[in-house]
């Protein structure tokens, strides 16, 4: 009897370690995931939330990482679904359900489920205290509805709530999206009543008139940011530059971003990248390109993926930007751009091959005729005889 409690006791202290080292290795997975997804290491993040929900650790969090990733990756029928295990699990509290919500109905804006978009934000004005960026969100999905007035209404809220430079830009972006950019253009009149005061005021003054395409007072503001030490400064002037066609100035700029060690040193190859296209200088392009894509999260890697596909094709090497621009597709589902520039591709390349059959074609019957031919000589030669 004594030693089956012995056994019984053992067996107990082992499945406990085992549960512990589980939980351990469950634990640095989870914290891993949240460390790549900070990083934008979608890939990785992903990976490790959905083993932590295999797993059945944190599933409430662990559901909301990988709806994030999803989110940001253009999965968004995945993100929505994610998003709404989190939501449905018992253990979520009512401050992370705002959170919660919030996300979804991004995904779902960013799906086109504009109903179950605003009915999430009209849960959000119903059950919690709106911040600016909430009225921001319920701004967008009006807007996309075709409520006018209702979207005007919130981004008031929201320019209210939070009267930034940054704001500011948000609306006239989510404004020209829809075409309406004078009804944007008034934020950012306003927001340059207010009075610079430090070198990211100086430079988020210079990226508002960069968008409102005034590139003299842009250059101004931007170098005066620069001079009091902004280095993102520095690459905004490379935009002006490059948005005048200077293809010198703004490959400096550029250039001067990447060395002067700014936090994203992919878009300055980058923009040095869209230099080289514009100069026809295809080779140093891809170089660039590469270079960047050492450096860059995600969102960088969008744009020097996408920029490397226009590169082949303006190479004329339409079989290598079709490769690219499908494996692009999969991982950025929603770039309307790329799906229809891989559907331009997939024409040229499938024209290429059609007319390569017909050339072959034609080689092979002037082969075959040039024998019939050799074949009818000698006959009639016989025949002669």
């Amino acid at each position: 009897m004594r030693n089956k409690k012995i056994i019984c006791l053992l067996a107990a202290g082992l499945g406990a370690l085992l549960l512990t080292g589980c939980g351990g290795e469950n634990q640095k997975t989870y914290e891993q995931a949240n460390a790549d997804l900070e990083e934008a290491n979608y890939d990785y993040a992903l990976n490790e939330y959905q083993a932590c929900i295999s797993a059945g650790y944190k599933l409430a969090q662990s559901y909301r990482g990988s709806g994030i990733v999803k989110l940001r990756t253009g999965d968004y029928q995945g993100a929505i679904d994610d998003l709404t295990n989190a939501l449905n699990d018992e253990k979520t509290g009512k401050s992370d359900r705002k959170d919660l919500l919030e996300y979804r109905a991004a995904a779902e804006l960013k799906a086109e489920l504009y109903d179950q978009a605003m009915a999430d934000c009209q849960t959000l004005a119903e059950d919690y205290s709106l911040n600016a960026n909430d009225y921001y969100l319920t701004g967008c999905v009006a807007l996309a509805m075709d409520s006018y007035d209702e979207a005007s209404s919130n981004f008031s809220e929201a320019y209210g709530s939070d009267s930034t430079y940054e704001m500011a830009i948000q609306i006239y972006e989510a404004y020209l999206g829809q075409d309406m950019e004078a009804d944007g253009t008034r934020y950012l009149e306003a927001a340059l009543k207010t009075e610079a005061k430090t070198a990211d005021d100086y430079c988020e003054r210079g990226k508002v008139y960069y968008y409102m395409d005034d590139y003299e007072n842009a250059r101004t503001e931007l170098t005066t940011a620069a001079d009091k030490g902004s280095t993102e400064a520095t690459l905004i002037l490379g935009m002006v530059y490059m948005a005048q066609g200077d293809t010198s100035n703004a490959r400096s700029f550029y250039q001067q971003y990447i060395d002067a060690d700014g936090d994203d040193p992919a878009k300055g190859y980058n923009g040095l990248a869209l230099c080289d296209i514009s100069d026809g200088d295809y080779d140093s392009a891809l170089q660039n390109i590469s270079q960047g894509l050492g450096d860059a999260t995600s969102d960088e890697m969008r744009d020097l993926l996408f920029n490397e596909i226009v590169v082949y094709e303006k190479k004329l090497d339409f079989s290598t930007a079709l490769s690219k621009a499908q494996e692009y597709v999969q991982t950025f589902k929603d770039d309307d751009a790329a799906a229809k520039e891989l559907t331009f591709l997939q024409s040229r390349v499938g024209n290429q091959a059609a007319a390569g059959d017909a050339s072959e074609a034609d080689t092979s019957n002037e082969s075959t005729a040039e024998e019939s031919a050799d074949t009818g000589t000698d006959e009639s030669s016989e025949e002669s005889y």
